[in-house]
């Protein structure tokens, strides 16, 4: 990958240019007359998890779908694996585009299909694979996510909340990926849920040497889960850097949002301080 533009602002660079997996400079995503990204300078180094927060509004799962080219963008550029998204032929667009899997926010299954249906989806699009590897496959990703045998055969509609982002994330694993995307994966999970999940995408994390781009507005998730946090804010990014840095910036949502009152964070940011 090559070297940062010059004059680019203010984004940290760690190590050298091949620790960054992702490298967005410039980005610019709007809706009608309204930019929500607007000019966002961002590095993902590899195998980390990076947590992307903001106030609502700021586009924290816009920013996400953009660098996925779920949503188009009005400028600037986005590299993966140090190639210029915007230059690749549609057979080299797709390679990279099978080096990365995604959890929605709602997890997305199809609600026709099993959980093993679900997960064989992907294998069924992108490889020659005969129904009983994928059978196996899909097998192997259920059990590697924390879910019981016979959840295989179920249907959405007959699993709980945090079974659903299990699945989903089952599904995002299906072609061992090397970067996840997470949108708010622990929304509508509860407190012990939510744990659960953090600590299994870090264990995965560690297992599978994956990179890990998750947006969410869970502050024990940022805590607990992210090597690093990049805060949004008027379509930049406007800090970046692990917790410790978070909790010392006095940008006025930032001393809130990390050090306020119900800011469970606070106490640990303030012992690291």
């Amino acid at each position: 990958m090559g070297p940062p533009e010059d004059g680019a602002p203010d984004v940290p660079q760690y190590g050298g240019a091949d620790d960054l997996v992702i490298r967005v400079r410039g980005l610019v995503v709007g809706f009608g007359e309204r930019n929500v990204i607007d000019g966002m300078d961002l590095d993902v180094r590899r195998g980390e998890i990076l947590g992307v927060v903001g106030p609502s509004g700021t586009g924290k799962s816009v920013s996400l779908r953009a660098i996925i080219g779920l949503t188009p963008k009005r400028a600037g550029v986005v590299e993966v694996f140090g190639r210029n998204m915007d230059q690749l032929g549609d057979a080299e667009r797709l390679a990279i585009e099978r080096r990365w899997g995604v959890l929605f926010q709602q997890g997305a299954l199809f609600s026709s299909l099993t959980v093993k249906q679900n997960i064989e989806m992907p294998l069924r699009e992108h490889t020659k694979l005969g129904p009983k590897l994928r059978d196996e496959i899909a097998r192997l990703k259920i059990d590697l996510v924390g879910l019981k045998p016979e959840s295989a055969d179920l249907l959405p509609s007959e699993l709980s909340g945090g079974m659903i982002k299990r699945a989903a994330l089952a599904r995002a694993l299906a072609l061992d990926p090397d970067i996840v995307f997470l949108d708010e994966p622990t929304a509508g999970l509860d407190p012990i849920g939510a744990n659960a999940f953090d600590r299994l995408i870090m264990t995965l994390k560690d297992a599978l040497g994956l990179t890990v781009y998750m947006v969410t507005h869970d502050l024990d998730s940022l805590t607990t889960a992210c090597d690093r946090i990049a805060a949004l804010k008027g379509g930049k990014v406007l800090a970046i850097g692990p917790m410790s840095e978070m909790v010392k910036n006095d940008d006025p949502w930032m001393k809130e949002y990390f050090r306020g009152e119900r800011a469970r964070a606070a106490g640990a940011g303030a012992a690291a301080a």
